[in-house]
């Protein structure tokens, strides 16, 4: 069935739909199951349908998407899958947002609760006395919304004759320049702040020098939250392996899941976003939510028809804090 779908720019342009999904919806994944395609999506199917190899030693060269006009317009897809890898290799923000919301304006207000003692102990309430409120409300001002993007920029000429899979090496990191910019925006929140939230606690070491005493205490002051993600620049990433109580209990966890756990469960993540100065420490659980108002774009009828000089690759997207108390800085000056 995959064979007989009619390709082209117009599944581009459906509304709410990407590619894939407008491709699924005339060629249903349920059709295969119990099958050799079974592990393929619909743009999977028709790489296969056209003969496209996109990765391995047998790799084919860029000009193979363009040998008809329906294999042309897989080309858009390709370039934003690969993109999207990117983002996805570079992304540190999983560990950092809570709750991922969609929008389609760009006038996106979150909603915010400032909890009370009694919120938090849930006091006892007598017989007949009145429950405290949690009052949950609009924030005051809008989520800042910010495109972020490259423009590819090459001719068609320089690159049909390079290996599909040495291309998207390019794209990912497209991919994972945007991933870091939009890393930026959400410690520039977490750090600075927005019109109704301030920024975030800062907590000053000891002494002159960062210790492993400083990253207890710093625990510690999350109080009713938890600790889950500590990001830090690569100098202060290296002066925190080395301090015994790390440096000795340290193994396990990344060995079996690739990341590094600190004795207090935190994941210690490095991030050339941030200077020595400061560490930023966080619950991902209630501390982020980003909010997206345009997924990936490309100019997909610019790629179709080969022009890919000038071809702009953005997303639009933004960060309100959900619970100020989530995020605190530990200040190292």
């Amino acid at each position: 069935m995959y064979k007989d779908i009619k390709v082209d720019k117009n599944l581009y342009k459906i509304a709410g739909k990407s590619f894939t999904e407008a491709l699924s919806a005339l060629d249903s994944n349920a059709n295969y199951e119990d099958t050799e395609l079974a592990n393929l999506d619909a743009f999977e199917r028709q790489l296969k349908r056209f003969n496209i190899k996109v990765s391995g030693k047998n790799s084919d060269t860029v000009e193979k998407f363009f040998a008809t006009s329906s294999s042309a317009a897989l080309f858009p897809e390709f370039v934003s899958r690969a993109v999207s890898q990117g983002i996805r290799d570079e992304n540190i923000l999983s560990e950092m947002v809570a709750a991922i919301t969609r929008t389609n304006t760009y006038d996106y207000r979150s909603i915010t609760s400032i909890p009370e003692d009694d919120d938090v102990t849930l006091k006892k309430v007598a017989e007949g006395a009145i429950i405290p409120t949690t009052e949950i409300r609009l924030n005051q001002s809008l989520v800042t919304l910010t495109k972020r993007g490259r423009m590819l920029s090459a001719s068609y000429e320089a690159i049909k004759m390079q290996r599909i899979d040495l291309f998207a090496v390019t794209l990912r990191q497209i991919g994972a320049a945007i991933a870091r910019a939009q890393l930026k925006d959400a410690i520039s929140l977490v750090i600075e702040g927005a019109p109704d939230t301030a920024g975030a606690e800062q907590i000053q070491i000891a002494g002159d020098e960062l210790s492993y005493s400083d990253l207890v205490n710093f625990w510690s002051r999350f109080e009713d939250m938890n600790l889950t993600t500590l990001l830090a620049s690569p100098n202060n990433m290296s002066r925190i392996l080395q301090f015994a109580e790390i440096r000795d209990n340290f193994g396990g966890d990344y060995m079996t899941s690739g990341k590094i756990k600190l004795p207090f469960g935190a994941t210690l993540i490095k991030t050339t976003c941030l200077d020595d100065s400061k560490i930023i420490g966080l619950d991902k659980s209630c501390a982020l939510e980003m909010v997206i108002a345009q997924d990936l774009s490309l100019e997909s009828d610019k790629l179709i028809d080969r022009q890919l000089e000038r071809t702009a690759i953005t997303t639009v997207a933004g960060f309100s804090k959900i619970f100020t108390d989530a995020s605190k800085v530990l200040s190292l000056v």
